[in-house]
């Protein structure tokens, strides 16, 4: 089987962290936030903990955690039924090879093992995305990949099930977050070490003219009392390492109690009379 082309330059991806200043880190900081209390929710004491991601010795401190730290490079290196825990992130969204990595992780856990990710999701940075394709269509005559795609809710949540994790659960947190205007949201992104790096993306500079045009379309069409909205997504994905211990589906015909009696109503069937 042929192997895809890459979606994303990792190389690029790697010096655009490094040059990232840290002073746009807020949705880092909401994303480590609702993780932190999703573990709490669980109410188990992980002893063998992974972290996965660019910034994954901060999350490891923030969390309380002695975890490895792991760069999410696309062959992670996890071990055989090493961890309890392993967290991905922020950076699945970058991977070349998400069910790959989803794979990876199932592999590296211990039965009844917990994997936690949070990655961006499809709906963000809609309104700039929309923005470039309306200024290049007027500037350039057509449209290039500007804004990089993001997987939906319901594509995130189907590669859990590819992955074979047992109990999946995908769900999302929307944020909005205003600017004076697209320049500074574009500075932002570079802050986070987010901007695009797709391999089929202009390697060229954007112009003047078609920067001009981007933030008159975005303030024309997504300003609020005068600033720029933009949108993030961030998506939680939550499985667990298959373990017979787990509750496990009944199977078809072994209900031992009609549901019309466990509701307490009157059962009516359209093929009797």
């Amino acid at each position: 089987m042929d192997t895809p082309p890459n979606l994303f330059e990792t190389d690029t991806l790697a010096l655009r962290r490094a040059r990232a200043d840290g002073t746009a880190w807020f949705l880092q900081d909401a994303a480590l936030d609702e993780i932190h209390e999703r573990i709490q929710d669980v109410n188990r004491t992980f002893k063998n903990v992974a972290i996965i991601g660019p910034r994954a010795n901060i999350w490891a401190e923030r969390l309380g955690l002695e975890a490895t730290c792991i760069p999410d490079r696309d062959f992670l290196g996890l071990g055989e039924a090493q961890y309890d825990l392993i967290i991905h992130a922020m950076a699945l969204h970058w991977a070349n090879d998400p069910i790959g990595q989803l794979v990876q992780m199932r592999r590296a856990l211990v039965p009844d093992g917990l994997m936690l990710a949070v990655s961006f999701g499809g709906q963000t940075l809609n309104e700039l995305r929309i923005s470039f394709a309306q200024a290049e269509t007027r500037v350039l005559g057509g449209i290039s990949p500007r804004v990089a795609p993001m997987g939906e809710l319901r594509e995130m949540g189907a590669l859990l099930q590819r992955a074979q994790l047992a109990l999946p659960v995908a769900d999302a947190l929307p944020l909005t977050v205003s600017y004076e205007n697209a320049l500074r949201l574009m500075h932002d992104l570079r802050a986070m070490g987010e901007t695009n790096v797709m391999c089929a993306r202009h390697k060229t500079p954007i112009s003047k003219p078609l920067l001009a045009e981007v933030m008159r379309e975005y303030q024309s069409s997504f300003a609020v009392e005068g600033r720029i909205q933009a949108s993030f997504e961030l998506i939680f994905l939550s499985g667990w390492a298959p373990s017979r211990t787990q509750q496990q589906p009944l199977k078809p015909g072994s209900a031992q109690v009609r549901l019309a009696d466990a509701l307490g109503t009157l059962e009516i069937n359209p093929d009797k009379p």
